[in-house]
């Protein structure tokens, strides 16, 4: 069965208890948010 991804969801215990799919990004975050770039382009 497919899970549903958590977009907009704040609880990270309603994530768990409804086994929302959840994607980690805090690395992706503190990288960016190091880099002291003046512009980011994110694209997939």
């Amino acid at each position: 069965m497919a899970r549903t991804v958590a977009i907009g969801i704040q609880d990270f215990a309603d994530i768990v208890e409804k086994k929302y799919f959840y994607i980690d990004k805090k690395d992706f975050i503190k990288e960016w948010w190091e880099s002291g770039d003046s512009v980011t382009l994110i694209g997939d």
